[in-house]
């Protein structure tokens, strides 16, 4: 099964005199077509040389300045472990229970 990886922006914190965005607050989800997995997670941002006008940004401009901050390494880790998640909802490998009835 191929997993789609979807990063999407669920609220920017930003400073009122500028529009500068100091902190983006993220999703990743993991799909399946089976199962799905997420993660939620803020990062703080540095202010840019050439600051986009915050009425003109967009979520993918926004995902690219979150994943280029991660580097590829950790964007790579963080969809790694969703992948295991899955993984483990298609094989699990621990369980939780009793072997009795009450």
């Amino acid at each position: 099964m191929t997993t789609t990886f979807s990063w999407r922006i669920a609220n920017m914190e930003r400073e009122t005199a500028d529009g500068f965005v100091f902190t983006a607050h993220y999703t990743v989800s993991a799909d399946d077509g089976v199962y799905s997995s997420g993660a939620y997670g803020s990062l703080g941002l540095e202010r840019p040389e050439n600051l986009i006008p915050f009425d003109d940004l967009t979520e993918e401009i926004v995902v690219g300045w979150v994943k280029e901050k991660f580097g590829e390494e950790k964007v790579t880790e963080i969809e790694t472990a969703l992948q295991t998640q899955l993984d483990e909802k298609h094989a699990p490998t621990k369980a939780a229970g009793v072997p009795w009835t009450n």
